[in-house]
């Protein structure tokens, strides 16, 4: 299947939307094609006749309802499936608020605080990733601890575009702990772990991606298993927040963690 994403911004929210539908069918193979910052009729046509050659699937978010209406009339008239993003949300925000919308694109991308404030969690997160300065941690939003291979570094890049600030440790049974872990409040502390059998998997893979032989102290399901037990002695320890990460996508375990972090304010 064909999609099409046009938007007279980056075409996120539309490319969003698109993927998050398409997990849900996995036999199907979709092919995307994005058009952003798309400002012209010019433009704007060139991309639908070809949309129209390709029979696709068109996802719009123009805030312009004049590129919306164009769009969805094009649709219409040509027998295209479309999904109009944004035009339904602005009409009803307006009709509930009783306020004109701005009609300007992109302005959720403006150089703002939060923009900046963003930008400074993910060089936090990438300061203080693997417990490279031990300082961090007294400094972080969130402290993630975990062995290796528990998505510590993503799930940290991941809340810092959420503009948390995020340091995380991997965790080594005959390693000493830094002392600064004892000292962040369990509240901000989030132990993850994960299932025996999917760590082994996982660690193969990676050793087999570099070439090595799969099959070492690092992947051996008894170490891993020690490993695991000492990071569950750990947490219960420090009484923080435990999460398996066996079967959980980063998006997953991030929204735990925000909402745990929600209801311990």
């Amino acid at each position: 299947m064909n999609v099409y994403i046009i938007s007279d911004s980056l075409g996120e929210t539309g490319y969003s939307l698109a993927t998050a539908a398409a997990v849900q069918f996995p036999r199907v193979k979709f092919n995307y094609r994005r058009f952003p910052l798309t400002r012209s009729k010019e433009k704007l046509q060139k991309i639908l006749q070809a949309a129209e050659n390709d029979n696709a699937l068109i996802v719009h978010t123009f805030v312009n309802p004049d590129f919306s209406a164009y769009v969805n009339q094009f649709g219409e008239q040509h027998s295209l499936t479309i999904l109009d993003g944004m035009s339904n949300l602005i009409h009803a925000m307006q009709q509930k608020s009783g306020d004109q919308p701005l009609g300007q694109p992109g302005r959720n991308h403006k150089l703002n605080q939060t923009y900046f404030k963003r930008i400074d969690a993910l060089e936090f997160a990438v300061t203080y990733d693997d417990g490279k300065d031990p300082s961090g941690f007294l400094k972080a939003d969130i402290v993630l601890l975990g062995v290796s291979r528990t998505s510590k570094t993503p799930l940290s890049l991941y809340l810092a575009n959420k503009n948390y600030r995020v340091a995380n440790l991997p965790l080594v049974p005959q390693a000493q702990l830094p002392k600064e872990i004892w000292q962040v409040p369990r509240k901000k502390i989030f132990g993850l772990t994960n299932d025996p059998q999917v760590l082994n998997n996982i660690r193969r893979e990676r050793m087999i991606t570099y070439g090595l032989d799969p099959d070492t102290t690092y992947s051996n399901v008894d170490n891993i298993e020690a490993e695991l037990a000492y990071a569950q002695d750990l947490y219960q320890k420090l009484g923080c927040t435990i999460i398996n990460v066996a079967s959980k996508s980063i998006e997953e375990t991030a929204t735990i963690i925000v909402e745990q972090l929600g209801k311990l304010d």
